[in-house]
């Protein structure tokens, strides 16, 4: 008996079927049997089932002689599954690699539970991924329980295809699909509604295919009309099991808003048939209310059709009203801002205001934290206030002065201050006066193109404006580098009038004077033992790759691999945080103790700190990294790609700091084997330090203070003689 039953109906989408299949029995889970039914679809797919039948004995086909539709294909192949758990796949959507292994670890760890709900992203015809909105649901869901218990679960969408199944609760309870467009509602509702055990992963398993056309639940139909259909087969369940009596007011308001929303749609029903539809759904709403107060926004069903135009009407004529308020408020708060911005752009500027921000006004991050803090103790005279987005105040210290970009109190400051200091560029609406000091420190030493280098890599420049992105870097006074490498690319990448200075990395500070147990914190908070090795692994972001993300290797395997004693810690790039990428693992690799997810933690230099060693591909993070003389595995399957789309400006894999791997198996064979840490890669990373981290002396921070703030003579580091391969720049360009 396998484990999953995986069924999938199948009609017209033999352009999609193939890549369907192919993420099922390509899945690194294998126990499992797949159902696939032909709804007697007239182009080739019955045929394509057929073929892969013969190559998988773990697929079955049924073909069956008629059309059914959706919901009667599914009950088709009920009765062939044999699989302790049940899952439903449409046969335009995919499996998400380790998806299967992923659904049965939850399923061992909870023990079985009715239903097991996961998550999914939105895959867009033309490459776009999103996440589920409510994904945060499902992260907080811990252990079983009950639809009573998490009602917020009945907020996820009302699919059978984002769940798995225990075959015995579908058996004894009887569901079934009934024909229909929405025949969804009548089995997902009682599905949860009357499960002993419900359990969440928190991982991306499916990606729901959002096709330009063919969805038919997008078309303009009067089949919509189906949905009163279903929600009086909900209603009827209910009737049947009265312990469900509880649920009626939910289902009540539930219905009332899902038909609503398909009437306000515009692509839904024809416009001779809304009339009716909203009637029916009247007549439905009124026939199921219960003692429970109306809401506000159902109201419009206890009023006629015309009421319900009349109020679409205004809301909508309310709406424009607004926007074109809006527009007139912000065009007069912008004149107002440009008088108020001249009248105190023509007061002297206060020469002890200096204004941070970093990563886009982020929070106290990066190299502009390490001047802040430094000039806390060599300048305390100098004001100190940060640009900081409303959503990241409450991370802030409690001792940090800040401003909210655009605001009155931001307008204050920017147009008096003196010292202006970021990682990135200020907005453009930002003017630079006269006798202020513009210190932009970047955010590392630039191994992939910059700036103007951009011009010829149309994909990696997508959506950037670069005479936009130099107007801003006009004003910069002044560019801080780590090493001479860094000095040419920014003096050519960034063609402005700015002064170099060999100052060194503020950020990095930290790094060269780091004590034994430094990163303790980190450990502690991540539960990672004090005698563990801790690896960590912090890929880029890939311009080629729609989304930015790609997963190299599987990093359950990796961490695994690592063996007894070891601790995989991933740190994603900052661009990846919010979007897919942690949603296909991670988090829930991370939530079963499997490896630490870092991307998260705001300061980089702690998780740099608590690692023992680095993986990574192309992240600039590598030349930090090797202030702190530990070992660094450069992994580059990609190369010849990344190098290709993006550009670099150093051949990585001949200048590497430590050991090169070229495939899985070369990055574990590096660890199993111990030359991760050999006299080899300690010679490669001593010659990359001493190339990349030239002027990283550990008094950064307080030398930008002293030659910028304070006045003082320039206290450069020293510079050593060039040395072979001081040419980088010009020789990969």
């Amino acid at each position: 008996m396998p484990r999953f039953s995986i069924i999938v109906p199948v009609f017209k989408v033999q352009g999609f079927l193939r890549e369907c299949l192919d993420s099922v029995l390509g899945q690194s889970y294998a126990d499992f049997e797949v159902i696939a039914v032909d709804d007697r679809s007239p182009d080739g797919c019955g045929a394509i089932l057929d073929e892969y039948a013969e190559r998988d004995p773990r697929m079955r086909v049924l073909h069956l002689p008629e059309n059914v539709g959706l919901g009667r294909a599914r009950n088709a192949g009920l009765p062939h599954a044999t699989g302790d758990y049940l899952l439903f796949l449409d046969s335009d959507d995919t499996l998400t690699p380790g998806a299967l292994r992923a659904i049965a670890d939850r399923l061992e760890e909870t023990r079985d539970p009715d239903v097991l709900v996961f998550d999914y992203a939105r895959s867009y015809w033309w490459g776009g991924t999103r996440r589920n909105a409510l994904a945060q649901v499902l992260a907080d869901a811990t252990g079983t329980f009950t639809a009573a218990e998490r009602p917020e679960i009945l907020d996820l969408l009302m699919v059978v295809w984002n769940k798995t199944y225990r075959r015995d609760y579908v058996t004894d309870r009887g569901f079934s699909f009934p024909p229909g467009y929405y025949e969804d509602t009548p089995w997902t509702f009682p599905a949860l509604l009357s499960a002993g055990r419900i359990a969440a992963l928190d991982r991306i398993c499916l990606l729901y295919r959002q096709r330009r056309q063919g969805n038919i639940l997008s078309t303009t139909s009067r089949k919509h009309f189906d949905i009163h259909d279903q929600y009086e087969r909900v209603f009827a369940y209910v009737d049947a099991h009265p312990e469900l009596n509880r649920w009626r007011p939910y289902l009540h308001r539930k219905m009332g808003e899902h038909c609503l929303d398909v009437l306000a749609k515009p692509d839904r029903l024809p416009a001779s048939a809304k009339a009716e539809f909203f009637r029916r759904t009247a007549e439905l709403f009124r026939r199921h209310r219960t003692r429970e107060p109306v809401p506000a926004a159902l109201r419009v069903l206890e009023g006629g059709y015309t009421r319900y135009r009349a109020l679409q009407r205004t809301s909508a004529a309310g709406r424009a009203l607004g926007l074109r308020a809006g527009r007139v408020r912000r065009a007069a708060a912008g004149r107002v801002g440009r008088g108020w911005s001249w009248a105190h752009e023509h007061r002297p500027l206060d020469p002890n205001l200096a204004v941070y921000s970093a990563f886009s006004h982020s929070g106290v991050l990066g190299d502009p934290a390490a001047i802040h803090h430094a000039a806390r103790d060599l300048a305390p005279h100098i004001r100190a206030v940060w640009v900081v987005h409303p959503e990241e105040v409450e991370h802030l210290p409690p001792d940090i002065e800040y401003v909210l970009p655009g605001s009155p109190a931001y307008r204050r400051v920017t147009a008096r201050a003196t010292y202006f200091v970021n990682n990135v560029n200020w907005p453009g609406s930002l003017a630079k006066r006269p006798g202020s000091v513009h210190v932009h420190t970047h955010q590392g030493t630039p191994l992939k193109y910059m700036g103007t280098d951009l011009r010829g890599k149309p994909g990696a420049r997508h959506g950037l404006d670069v005479p936009g992105m130099l107007r801003r870097a006009d004003r910069w006074d002044y560019s801080l580098v780590a090493n001479r490498h860094s000095e040419l690319v920014w003096d050519r990448a960034y063609p402005c009038h700015f002064a170099s200075l060999r100052t060194g990395s503020p950020r990095n500070d930290v790094l060269v004077n780091a004590k034994p147990g430094d990163g303790a914190a980190f450990r502690l908070r991540h539960g990672i033992p004090e005698d563990h090795t801790v690896v960590l692994y912090a890929p880029t972001r890939r311009d080629h790759v729609r989304g930015g993300h790609t997963e190299p290797f599987d990093p359950a395997r990796f961490a695994e691999d690592l063996g007894e004693g070891h601790t995989l810690v991933v740190r994603l790039h900052p661009s990846l945080a919010d979007g897919p990428a942690r949603g296909m693992g991670l988090a829930e690799l991370d939530r079963r103790g499997v490896l630490v997810d870092a991307t998260d933690e705001p300061h980089v230099e702690e998780v740099m700190l608590a690692s023992d060693a680095l993986v990574t591909d192309y992240s600039a993070l590598m030349f930090d990294y090797a202030n702190l003389d530990r070992p660094i595995v450069v992994h580059t399957g990609d190369w010849g790609a990344y190098r290709a789309s993006r550009g670099t400006y150093v051949d990585i894999t001949a200048n590497a700091p430590g050991q090169v791997s070229r495939s899985y198996r070369e990055l574990a064979w590096l660890f199993t084997s111990g030359c991760w840490q050999d006299a080899d890669a300690a010679a490669l990373r001593a010659a990359f330090r001493a190339r990349y981290c030239e002027f990283d002396d550990g008094g950064a921070a307080r030398r930008v203070v002293r030659t910028l703030m304070l006045g003082e003579p320039d206290t450069a580091v020293s510079i050593p003689a060039p040395t072979a391969g001081d040419h980088d720049v010009a020789a990969s360009t």
